[in-house]
């Protein structure tokens, strides 16, 4: 059997290097808000090209967060895409605002020229999703942004190490959310995130809104929330970040190898990367007007797939109170009943793609 994404041996080719974390943390006695925490915080922001990162419990939170700190609430409107997974979307729900849906380019991601015509005097931030590893069209989005004087949020959740004009995200809007759940690129063994920004008064409101709206002990300033990075997950996420850009250039790999053996399929779209981004294949995302049989198909070759994502969040029973319908959306909802993701990994074989490629020819 190919899984779809092998995370047991992704993780314990570090097993070394956890344990030695978890002795670190063990030793110091220190479990939440410590060094390991702060050392993780600055190594990302290094690495991403950032003044700051703040870890905080999840990507979800990450979003959340950001918007409420810039002081987004009922009666506002942000603008998401209407092609993402659902936590982009409830990130604008728990403010009390209201998400905007618009409609992707050729790539998937969120298309600029539709941003625009989506702005209202009510709009009050953008979120374009780095979807499935490869960046949105930061420089237009950031120009219209800076013309009507909107926030842009980066949701990075898939996409760390990812380029946009040789700039990595999280550095390329005024501040990104990042998940590290376990199966994304840089992945921790549980639920994890961090906001990356260059804004001094942001990060240092995140800090406090992170920690129960507190920076001494039993002072509590705002109304915060109970979000931060536990000392156990940043001391593996440390241990992992350095072989980040070794697991993203395989990644690259075998989705080039994907493209230049698949590509001859009529019946296949392969996934487009637009002029100056840098993708670090989070996911290598087909379409196939048949993918149901086709991914019944590959099952029954022993390979696995994954569908990223079945329901686009309007047509989720959660937002049926925004009263969209069936077609309300129809490049998102195409895109839905098309997309298969296939297997990829850092520690996937040449021999796993090649089966992986010919099970696609055999049926598809």
């Amino acid at each position: 059997m190919i899984p779809f994404l092998d995370l047991k041996n992704i993780n314990l080719r570090q097993r070394e290097a956890f344990h030695i974390a978890l002795d670190r943390v063990l030793d110091s006695g220190w479990l939440i808000l410590g060094k390991e925490t702060e050392a993780f915080e600055r190594e990302f922001a290094a690495y991403c090209g950032t003044r700051h990162a703040v870890g905080v419990a999840n990507g979800l939170e990450a979003l959340h967060l950001v918007l409420r700190a810039w002081g987004v609430g009922p009666g506002d409107e942000v603008i998401v895409p209407s092609n993402t997974y659902i936590a982009t979307w409830l990130a604008v729900t728990y403010t009390g605002a209201t998400p905007i849906p618009v409609e992707p380019d050729e790539t998937s991601n969120i298309d600029p020229l539709r941003v625009e015509a989506a702005i209202t005097p009510r709009t009050r931030a953008i979120i374009p999703v780095h979807l499935y590893g490869q960046t949105a069209q930061m420089g237009p989005l950031m120009a219209i942004a800076r013309r009507y004087g909107l926030k842009v949020l980066e949701d990075a959740a898939q996409a760390q190490g990812a380029r946009y004009l040789e700039q990595r995200a999280g550095a390329l809007g005024d501040a990104a959310g990042f998940s590290f759940y376990p199966g994304k690129n840089l992945g921790a063994l549980g639920d994890a995130g961090a906001v990356t920004t260059n804004d001094d008064a942001l990060a240092e409101q995140l800090r406090v809104l992170r920690n129960y709206g507190s920076r001494v002990k039993y002072h509590n300033e705002i109304v915060g929330y109970n979000s931060r990075l536990d000392e156990l997950q940043s001391a593996f996420l440390r241990a992992k970040l350095p072989l980040l850009d070794a697991d993203n250039a395989r990644r690259a790999e075998i989705a080039a190898h994907y493209t230049s053996e698949l590509g001859a399929i009529d019946r296949i779209k392969l996934p487009p990367v637009a002029e100056g981004c840098e993708p670090v294949w989070h996911l290598y995302v087909i379409r196939h007007s048949q993918r149901d049989a086709l991914a019944q198909s590959l099952a029954k070759s022993d390979v696995g797939t994954v569908i990223h994502y079945p329901i686009p969040p309007h047509l989720q029973p959660a937002y049926a109170s925004l009263g969209s319908k069936e077609g309300s959306y129809p490049i998102s909802e195409l895109l839905h009943r098309e997309v298969l993701s296939l297997p990829i990994g850092p520690t996937m074989s040449n021999g796993d793609v090649a089966r992986v490629i010919d099970a696609i020819r055999q049926v598809a």
